[in-house]
């Protein structure tokens, strides 16, 4: 999925680019066919070759700052995508060790989940909501299909196998869920 949308946006600013050198282009041939028919200012004509000039500058500079931008915020992707599996782990050991009874190791171990988990949050993650929403493939996985237990919960989402997560708002991971049939 993040490789289609990165492949649509660069496919987006392709066809733009297109859409900007083919009106350059056909701007460019009206101005020799009206320098040909004798009329018009050379001097104007320049101002105006360098108007444009300008603008496609600008409009690549606004790109680029924005793509940098993007860079940015997203350049702790890998290492985050990374620590989530260390997240799952630590999720799964404070179950165990609450099954277990005991709470000494438990506070402990919630403790230094909550404090790496509200690092993670400070960079932009943020854990999906999932169980009870309408099944969306954008953001979730369906691993299986079950018997809706409620006629209101049919293709909705009834469990969550694997939490999903956002990073700045794009999805990091999708989340594997069942959904309701």
């Amino acid at each position: 999925m993040a490789k289609k949308n990165k492949a649509e946006k660069q496919t987006k600013q392709e066809e733009e680019e297109l859409k900007t050198s083919k009106e350059v282009n056909q701007e460019n041939a009206e101005n020799l066919e009206h320098q040909a028919e004798g009329g018009g200012d050379p001097v104007q004509l320049e101002k105006e070759k360098y108007l444009r000039l300008y603008s496609e500058f600008e409009n690549f500079r606004r790109r680029t700052n924005k793509e940098r931008i993007d860079w940015m915020q997203n350049a702790s992707k890998d290492i985050i995508k990374e620590l989530l599996t260390i997240i799952d782990d630590m999720e799964r050991g404070i179950k165990a060790l609450k099954d277990a009874g005991n709470e000494s190791a438990v506070e402990g171990m919630e403790l230094i989940y909550k404090k790496l988990f509200s690092t993670l949050e400070k960079k932009g993650l943020k854990p999906m909501t999932s169980v009870g929403e309408d099944f969306d493939s954008e953001i979730h996985e369906a691993v299986t299909q079950f018997a809706a237990p409620t006629p209101e919960m049919k293709g909705k989402v009834i469990d969550v196998i694997e939490k999903g997560y956002f990073l700045n708002d794009k999805v990091l991971r999708f989340a594997k869920v069942v959904v309701g049939n």
